[in-house]
């Protein structure tokens, strides 16, 4: 049994040798499942009347070299789809064999964009240069409402009679999609009570501009949340040996891949980052409905001499460490096991950690559709 990746089998015997193997590698003792006790879930959910249990799997090691990600990390995923677990720690024996996956974490920003409605065009335009020049004044209002997000700049954006305000924020290790919203609705009130000259402007705290749960052009560009870049090389060889493809047999599907992308008018180009997100999400307390959002990235393919070379840009990834669901017994469990529950620069790890799982599930089902494989593997593990 090669001890590197986790032991097979569907047995209650088969899952307490992975527990084992899993406090072997890391010293992290997976608990005992116990639920949260209701008043815990005040602020998470209303009309409570149960829970739903989801298996849990690990894959692992994936070895990055990252900004906040490095060493060896053993991942937990909450999925119900066969073969995706044993996937993904394909993905992550290959680069681990390879040098690992290199990440490197661009940027945080997360917004909310109201809209502002006047009577005629020319308010409007007064109105933008009302922002600019209160700008330190908004600021301190949106900042009021919280301890550790920062208000990075205003995007003024004018159409028609209207102006939508960006707020673009820092949310430090919290996810922020409600710090944001309660940040701005201070900034909007502050605009109203003290700007409006006695005649109180009309606002909607969201606009839509942001497309907070909407696949987007503008994530694509500008991104949400953290903007992570993750990138791994493989020889030809190793290639050959766990994934029975070659760079120049990857290389070639890419093309059919893009023309298959540009007909359906996908956003973003890559095979399947979301079923990567989505265990991810489940199993670290992340709001499993930014995966519209999220799921946008673009991953290519080169050759360097005859090597492989592959780089997945993700520009959206709205997670965080604290907040939310991550206070629960399962998931707070889960972030220690990957090292990110709290402290300092911990939500851009935990990005880190993720988009490096996205790019190799996505190099993994990319050598089994090359290798004709695909549906032999599905028959075997997902039925």
């Amino acid at each position: 049994m090669n001890k590197l990746t986790p032991p097979r089998g569907y047995t209650q015997a088969d899952t307490e040798a992975r527990r084992l193997w899993l406090k072997e590698q890391t010293g992290h003792a997976m608990p005992e499942f116990a639920l949260d006790e209701p008043d815990n879930l005040k602020g998470l959910i209303e009309n409570h009347v149960g829970f739903v249990g989801l298996p849990q799997s690990v894959s692992g090691p994936l070895k990055i070299d990252g900004t906040y990600a490095q060493g060896d990390f053993y991942v937990p995923l909450c999925t119900v789809e066969g073969t995706l677990s044993l996937s993904m720690t394909r993905g992550f024996y290959l680069t681990h064999r390879s040098g690992g996956i290199k990440t490197r974490h661009v940027k945080q920003e997360l917004s909310r964009a109201p809209v502002f409605r006047f009577s005629e065009i020319e308010q409007a335009l007064e109105f933008v240069k009302q922002v600019d020049s209160h700008y330190d004044e908004i600021k301190a209002a949106a900042e009021s409402t919280t301890r550790h997000g920062k208000l990075l700049r205003i995007d003024k954006i004018p159409i028609h009679n209207r102006v939508i305000l960006d707020f673009i924020y820092d949310t430090a290790e919290a996810a922020g999609q409600n710090m944001v919203t309660l940040s701005t609705d201070a900034a909007c009130r502050y605009i109203v009570e003290n700007l409006s000259n006695g005649t109180p402007y009309r606002y909607l705290v969201e606009s839509n501009f942001n497309a907070d749960k909407n696949p987007a052009q503008r994530s694509l560009m500008k991104g949400r949340g953290h903007h992570v870049i993750a990138s791994f090389q493989v020889p030809n060889r190793v290639l050959k040996k766990l994934l029975r493809v070659s760079a120049d047999e990857i290389l070639e599907a890419l093309v059919d891949k893009h023309l298959g992308s540009q007909m359906a008018g996908l956003l973003g180009m890559n095979l399947h980052v979301a079923n990567a997100l989505a265990a991810l999400y489940l199993a670290l307390g992340q709001d499993v409905a930014c995966v519209a959002e999220n799921a946008i990235g673009i991953a290519t393919y080169e050759k360097r001499g005859e090597d492989l070379y592959a780089t997945l840009s993700m520009p959206s990834l709205t997670v965080g460490t604290v907040g939310g669901a991550t206070r629960l017994n399962a998931q707070h469990g889960n972030l220690q096991l990957v090292g990110c529950a709290g402290g300092q620069y911990s939500s851009r790890k935990l990005a880190e950690i993720i988009c490096a799982s996205a790019l190799a599930l996505e190099i993994s089902l990319a050598g089994a559709i090359v290798s004709n494989e695909f549906a032999e593997a599905h028959a075997k593990f997902g039925r």
